[in-house]
């Protein structure tokens, strides 16, 4: 089984998917089936959460919702328990590579599947820092740093014990492949995700967007895209906001949803803020981004950062803090980092690009990301590279197995054969001892 070779079936598997704010993952699943359809001549099976059981198939491709209840507080997104309806949809189409995009119930179900059929070749995809971005921020705000830092150790302990079982794992930066490995996961690549320069263009910009938004002001149109979450610290901006110089005109475009939208709308109550709520259409949502001035973000634990990649490619600088992707992401070139929960130092940077050469700054984030990201890189380096090592390491399991099997099949038959001799030979024992009491 080689990638060059014969037509693969592949499988994405994740619950990291919402129809209404599916973010990175949702754009890496778009991504990936064009260049599956168009550029291979492999068939691409698409497990995702949805409100009911649906299988969509289309020519190579195939669309599996499997139903599931919404996720409080985060309405747009489901989590699927029904592990039993995944294993059966696996069972029935039997991919050759499985790819895993999520870190909880779905890994296992996988692993699970490939016990049953050892071809199958897994591959992980580190897409969420779940033990600091999940797993530490709830337990620190809920029970302290002290026990958080004890629940971030055993989610890192299970990070291990889960990942290890896939033939291979891929990060989307150095510093999350560092942190993996420190885990204890060490057969571990970096890929890279792209952005479609053509479409994330500078000439997308709309000049009267902002009057047409109500945005009152001539200084910096901020914008952030993304989920309007705790784990995004999408608050954060707001705050920042507020500590930006009264008199310095800015306003604040905020694209996306969220379990904090409501609240937030009614803190930036009487504030130049505009909610525009989730878009799905990258044109639009291109021309949103080319229309502002400074893109801000200030999450702690981006794994890559694809919003941030659009709205570099889209010719804006970036402030945002200085952790986890951003800081490949950011150079100071590009923008401007802040401590991560220091609101008032993002907007001391904020106008410090906004005043500093930002005619330079526009173009070298525009640069940056046309020279180094693209789809057709990421896609050529996952079945170019990632897909058959994870292959070649699955051959080996295999083929490790299958020895073990032998070695134990041969104990088997070494134990019956002298089982079935030493019987025999206690038979002729006693029949010899029958006919020796006979002649005596």
């Amino acid at each position: 089984m080689t990638i060059d070779g014969n037509a693969l079936l592949i499988c994405d598997l994740t619950q990291s998917y919402a129809p209404q704010g599916g973010g990175g993952i949702g754009t890496y699943l778009r991504e990936k089936r064009a260049h599956v359809l168009e550029h291979t001549g492999h068939r691409l099976l698409q497990i995702v959460p949805g409100a009911e059981d649906r299988v969509i198939e289309n020519g190579r491709h195939i669309w599996v919702e499997i139903g599931a209840d919404p996720v409080r507080g985060s309405p747009n997104y489901r989590f699927i328990l029904r592990t039993a309806a995944v294993r059966a949809v696996l069972a029935r189409y039997r991919p050759d590579v499985i790819e895993s995009l999520c870190p909880w119930v779905l890994p296992w179900t996988a692993i699970d599947h490939r016990r049953a059929f050892p071809h199958t070749t897994l591959v992980a995809g580190y897409h969420t820092d779940f033990p600091n971005a999940h797993v530490y921020r709830v337990g620190s705000e809920l029970f302290g740093d002290f026990v958080a830092r004890g629940l971030r150790k055993v989610s890192a302990g299970y990070a291990e014990a889960t990942y290890r079982e896939f033939d291979r794992v891929y990060t989307l930066g150095r510093d999350m492949r560092a942190m993996l490995t420190s885990y204890g996961v060490e057969h571990v690549d970096e890929l890279a995700l792209g952005v479609d320069p053509a479409v994330f263009h500078p000439d997308r910009r709309d000049s009267v967007l902002r009057a047409r938004l109500g945005l009152e002001g001539q200084g910096p149109l901020l914008v952030y895209a993304g989920r309007l979450d705790n784990e995004k610290r999408a608050d954060r901006l707001l705050a920042m906001f507020r500590a930006l110089p009264a008199d310095c005109g800015a306003a604040l475009l905020l694209i996306g949803d969220g379990k904090l939208h409501d609240r937030m709308i009614e803190e930036a109550r009487g504030l130049p803020v505009a909610f525009q709520g989730f878009v799905g259409d990258r044109a639009e949502l291109a021309r949103l981004l080319a229309s502002a001035d400074i893109y801000v973000s200030a999450m702690a634990d981006e794994t890559f950062g694809i919003s941030v990649l659009e709205a570099q490619a889209s010719g804006l600088p970036v402030v945002g803090v200085a952790s986890g992707a951003m800081l490949e992401r950011v150079t100071p070139a590009l923008g401007r980092l802040a401590p991560v929960d220091d609101v008032d130092a993002m907007a001391r940077l904020v106008m410090e690009v906004w005043q500093g050469d930002y005619a330079a700054m526009r173009a070298a984030a525009r640069a940056h990301v046309v020279d180094r990201f693209s789809w057709k890189a990421t896609f050529d380096c996952l079945f170019g590279e990632i897909y058959p090592r994870a292959m070649e390491a699955a051959a080996t399991r295999e083929q490790a197995l299958a020895q073990h099997a032998r070695r134990y099949a041969a104990r088997a038959l070494n134990s019956a054969i002298a089982g079935i001799t030493g019987a025999m030979n206690g038979a002729a024992a006693v029949e010899g001892s029958r006919r020796w009491r006979r002649a005596g």
